[in-house]
């Protein structure tokens, strides 16, 4: 199986590389290109194309990648492009740069600039070539030179600008589509298979679980890009907010399901009011952001951000060391993410440049992240319903021998008379008495005389059916319950088996020691007793009248087994049993 997983996985990786071999195959004069022009910052951010390319830029050469926080400013940049292949069509995109409010490509074409724009603050369906960043096209052979700018507040901007072609824009369209297609789909199954779990265990985890991974879903739409080409086309302001306010809600859901998955407020009131408050604010947030998006709004959500990392972290951490055991392995299952988060975080503080590592960090490490989760709640959930199952049972089962209860054998008992009124099928019940039980535990001991009595039960046990009863009703009684359709001689032969089990040796006892049963069986209805509207009356009337007969022949000791027998005038009254 291994092997096998192991070839699959080879020619994968195989298929992959061959199918990216292409990507590495550049035309002449593609790649990046930011470094080779130069800027302006226009700081009324009123400055034209004609006033730009007339002199009025003070252009500064790029020594760096860098950021600028530009406010109401504008950046300008000059690109004096060689020429290029006329057999490819080639193209200026902005790769990792889903956020620019407003970037525009100016091109020379006959002595008139020709304007080209994109951005946030326009519906990417008026984009002049929708994608998810900004993209411009380049008229070869002889683009000559070509200037871009750009607007963007309250974040810094820290430009990245690619020249490709063609062929290779339609490669990345394509693996951009496939990976974070995949991602998706993988994302929604983990989301249907938590809704799943939810409804399974009725732990309340889940559900907060699969509101995070559908607000990361909708984040990394948004994040990439794809939710403006694909969901939000015609409205620009959900595309310029719907970053901002996935993450707002995102991270809310994540410190709430810390919270929850943690019991926090098993261990403190205050930290949980503090979770709490913090997962509240983030939603709070969240609705207001588009109200006041300055560059206070700006800082709060990044700062919000950050402090969620050291939160979530803490909390995980906090609680493992009160003994949640499960804390630490969520802990573990959100590292992922959090080791990705400071690549889009260092970018939006304008540390880092826009580039693939910014925008995809995050992808990749929720990828890992959402499914090793679902994991870990799942065997938690697993471990807890297994622990409420042993709970629950504890009220119906005897600790000592796994049998079930007296309680459990009369609602049984009770059911099988109120089917046998309906039906007509006879029920078999009885009791069975470990005459010796006494003598055991005078001879050797209290703990011999228990093991006496599982071994019985287990033994009664294997004698019966998955759909029999086997109780434990007294200290040394037990009721055996048969029902279905049955004849009058396997009562008997059961009664003549448990006798004969009880004589075989006990292990770890006296090898002369043997388990001596005495025992009473009847068929109900027919001849035990005259069903009665009351089901509960006829149980109670069997079990007395069967105690009573059992507690003579235990005392009388000359008979093993007794068998009380139908009465034929009550026969008559009970329909056949039904074969």
């Amino acid at each position: 199986m291994r092997l096998a997983l192991f070839r699959v996985l080879r020619w994968a990786a195989l298929a992959l590389l061959l199918a990216g071999a292409g990507a590495w195959a550049r035309a002449p004069g593609e790649g990046e290109i930011t470094l080779q022009g130069r800027y302006w910052i226009d700081p009324t951010g009123t400055a034209t194309i004609a006033d730009v390319a007339g002199g009025a830029a003070q252009l500064q050469p790029f020594e760096r990648h860098r950021a600028f926080m530009l406010g109401q400013a504008a950046l300008w940049m000059r690109f004096d492009l060689p020429a290029l292949d006329a057999g490819h069509r080639w193209y200026v995109l902005l790769p990792g740069s889903p956020f620019i409010d407003r970037a525009s490509l100016f091109t020379s074409a006959d002595g008139q600039w020709r304007e080209q724009h994109a951005g946030d603050h326009i519906p990417v369906a008026q984009w002049d070539h929708p994608f998810m960043s900004p993209l411009f096209e380049l008229h070869p052979p002889h683009p000559g030179t070509v200037w871009l700018r750009v607007e963007n507040q309250p974040a810094p901007t820290s430009p990245f600008v690619r020249l490709l072609t063609d062929d290779s824009l339609q490669q990345q369209m394509q693996w951009t589509d496939l990976l974070v297609g995949a991602y998706l789909g993988f994302g929604l199954l983990v989301l249907l298979v938590g809704l799943m779990h939810a409804r399974l265990y009725g732990d309340r985890v889940f559900d907060i679980y699969c509101a995070y991974v559908a607000f990361m879903l909708l984040f990394q739409l948004a994040f990439t890009g794809l939710g403006g080409v694909f969901l939000w086309r015609e409205w620009a302001t959900v595309n310029d907010t719907a970053p901002a306010v996935f993450m707002l809600c995102m991270i809310a859901c994540g410190i709430w399901f810390v919270r929850e998955a943690t019991a926090v407020q098993r261990h403190s009131r205050i930290v949980d009011r503090f979770a709490r408050g913090f997962s509240v604010f983030g939603l709070v947030l969240a609705a207001f952001y588009d109200l006041g998006r300055d560059h206070g709004a700006y800082t709060l959500l990044n700062v919000y951000g950050l402090v969620s990392v050291v939160v979530s972290l803490g909390l995980c951490a906090w609680t493992w060391r009160k003994g949640e055991k499960y804390s630490g392995w969520l802990l573990l299952g959100f590292l992922p993410v959090h080791l990705g988060y400071p690549f889009p975080a260092l970018r939006a503080a304008g540390v880092l440049p826009d580039s693939w590592a910014t925008q995809y960090a995050v992808l990749i490490g929720s990828a890992i992240e959402i499914p090793l989760l679902l994991w870990i709640l799942h065997w938690r959930a697993k471990d807890f319903s297994e622990n409420r199952v042993r709970a629950r049972a504890l009220d119906s089962i005897d600790p000592l021998t796994g049998l079930a209860i007296a309680p459990v054998l009369r609602l049984r008992l009770r059911d099988a008379l109120r089917r046998a009124g309906s039906t007509g099928q006879r029920c078999s019940l009885m009791l069975v008495e470990l005459c010796n039980h006494a003598a055991i535990v005078a001879r050797e001991g209290r703990e011999a005389g228990d093991r006496a009595l599982v071994v019985a039960a287990a033994r009664m046990s294997e004698l019966v059916r998955d759909l029999d009863t086997v109780c434990r009703i007294a200290d040394t009684r037990f009721a055996i319950l048969t029902e279905g359709s049955q004849d009058e001689d396997r009562r008997r032969m059961l009664a003549q088996h448990i006798v004969a089990r009880g004589l075989e040796p006990v292990p770890r006892l006296a090898r002369d020691t043997a388990l001596h049963f005495r025992i009473v069986t009847v068929a109900a209805p027919g001849g035990a007793l005259e069903l009665s509207s009351n089901a509960a009356f006829d149980e109670q009337y069997l079990m007395q009248r069967l105690n009573r007969t059992l507690d003579r022949v235990t005392a009388e000791a000359r008979k093993v087994v007794f068998h009380i027998e139908p009465r034929p005038e009550l026969d008559s009254r009970v329909p056949a049993s039904i074969p």
